[in-house]
């Protein structure tokens, strides 16, 4: 362990499982000790077990990130119980894959609430307290749908780019006030959000531990943008750049979209 966050306190969103999972555990063998926030808490201690089995500090926070209040809470316990803050992983939120035709309001609006504004919760709530003491990182797991769409997932896309242009903006509006913003973007991952789509040869499902390495290397680092797996998805942006046909053939004729394979996803945590 290289120890290059020792000393630094992290609170990370969505850490029952998958994606923050593997960015607590990471964040954690790096020297921080971690405040855990989901909705389920036994896959919480789980995750607090392996923490604690690292020589690092777990606080245990049950929240949902559409209560603003609830989640004010937990980073004023988090706060507390580790004795500060320095970094803030916002990663909790669900997914939806359903052909535009079918999508109901009710559903858009729920992948809104939880992956956007769900999100905004989590920064208003840790904002003030970084700019009072004038250094600070947030982190937010996008998603490749949030630079380039891909069928059938219209309603989790919607809800990326708004992510993705509202950290872009926070991002250089914060320059020179000693808080930092790092967004980063997943292809897909192997995690129990996504169990029920298998993925093309070309691009296969990859390790949720990738998001985890990426998100300590955009802290110590101060990246502001990191796509995991870098190659894939830069040839994506890179193909948009040229032509919005030429990217949206290779997403065809590659089947990016994956094939559902009548399993169940946890719609949960990344």
């Amino acid at each position: 362990m290289r120890e290059r966050l020792l000393g630094k306190k992290a609170a990370v969103t969505g850490a029952s499982s998958g994606i923050g999972r593997a960015s607590a555990l990471n964040l954690a063998r790096e020297g921080a000790d971690v405040a855990l926030i989901a909705r389920n808490r036994e896959r919480l201690e789980e995750t607090a077990e392996m923490v604690r089995k690292l020589g690092r500090k777990a606080v245990v926070i049950e929240a949902d990130i559409t209560d603003a209040e609830a989640v004010k809470k937990a980073v004023e316990t988090s706060i507390d119980e580790l004795g500060g803050l320095d970094i803030f992983h916002c990663n909790a939120g669900i997914y939806l894959r359903c052909p535009v035709k079918d999508l109901r309001m009710d559903q858009i609006r729920k992948l809104m609430e939880v992956d956007f504004f769900g999100c905004l919760n989590c920064v208003y709530a840790v904002l003030p307290y970084f700019l009072e003491k004038g250094s600070g990182h947030i982190v937010t797991t996008c998603s490749m749908d949030g630079k380039k769409g891909v069928p059938p997932d219209a309603a989790y896309v919607s809800a990326k780019f708004a992510m993705n242009g509202f950290f872009q903006v926070m991002r250089q509006e914060l320059r020179g006030t000693g808080v930092n913003v790092s967004v980063i973007y997943p292809s897909r991952m192997d995690t129990p959000q996504i169990k029920h789509i298998d993925c093309p040869g070309i691009t296969p499902k990859g390790n949720p531990d990738m998001v985890g390495k990426a998100v300590v290397k955009a802290v110590v680092k101060k990246k502001g943008e990191m796509m995991v797996p870098w190659f894939s998805c830069k040839l994506l942006v890179l193909a948009e750049a040229i032509s919005y046909r030429f990217s949206e053939w290779l997403i065809r004729v590659n089947r990016l979209e994956g094939v559902e394979n009548g399993k169940e996803g946890i719609n949960e945590a990344k």
